[in-house]
């Protein structure tokens, strides 16, 4: 099965795309896991990313794409695979069709998290992580009374892209970049919304269910 996870920051989408991709037996494709091999090993478009990365640019779309073709290409997603972070953008999908197409295959459905933006502001600005062992807590999950860390006492602390009014922009770029990405898939009639509110194990029956009327 050839899926794509699509949703805002505080989804959930790392997570359910472990759950998902291991329910399957498919690989779970991230651009940053793409990208961190790439760099480590070395290739030459890893050492074209790391040129815009180390001056805290976006890497542009070619190369990206560039590197999600070779990653596709790989044995082990042969018979399927679970994209996270990408496409991003409409040009970046129809690039993705067009290689799909390529190899006579094609995306088997889209699943969009969904969860309201006061939810994704509460998830990510209520989040502190450890100075010392970098556990995230939560202030409202966890009921932390206190800025210690319950593991190794060290000192709890936000991070700047957990602020709220940076969670706030996050959102909007989000809605500007992706909300025309939800409109082609459902164009496509490929789309699927999962409500991503609630347990972490609701929400992956939820997404196993949706996949359920595909799975051979």
């Amino acid at each position: 099965m050839r899926i794509v996870l699509v949703g805002p920051p505080g989804a959930g989408k790392g997570t359910q795309a472990q759950f998902i991709a291991s329910h399957l037996s498919v690989p779970k494709i991230s651009t940053g896991d793409i990208f961190r091999a790439n760099v480590s090993g070395g290739t030459q478009l890893g050492l074209q990313a790391k040129q815009y990365m180390d001056r805290g640019d976006l890497v542009p779309d070619e190369v990206t794409i560039a590197m999600v073709r070779d990653r596709l290409a790989e044995d082990d997603a042969r018979d399927g695979f679970l994209l996270d972070g990408f496409p991003r953008n409409v040009p970046q999908a129809e690039t993705l069709k067009k290689i799909l197409a390529e190899w006579d295959v094609r995306l088997d459905i889209v699943l969009e998290l969904v969860v309201d933006e006061d939810e994704v502001v509460r998830r990510l600005s209520g989040r502190r992580t450890c100075d010392k062992c970098g556990r995230i807590w939560h202030v409202d999950f966890d009921d932390k009374q206190d800025d210690i860390c319950d593991d190794c006492g060290g000192h709890l602390f936000q991070r700047d892209d957990d602020k709220e009014e940076v969670v706030m922009h996050r959102l909007e770029v989000y809605k500007h970049d992706t909300s025309p990405l939800v409109q082609f898939y459902a164009d496509e009639s490929i789309l699927v919304g999962i409500d991503a509110t609630g347990p972490v194990e609701e929400v992956t029956k939820r997404a196993l269910s949706a996949l359920r009327p595909l799975e051979k």
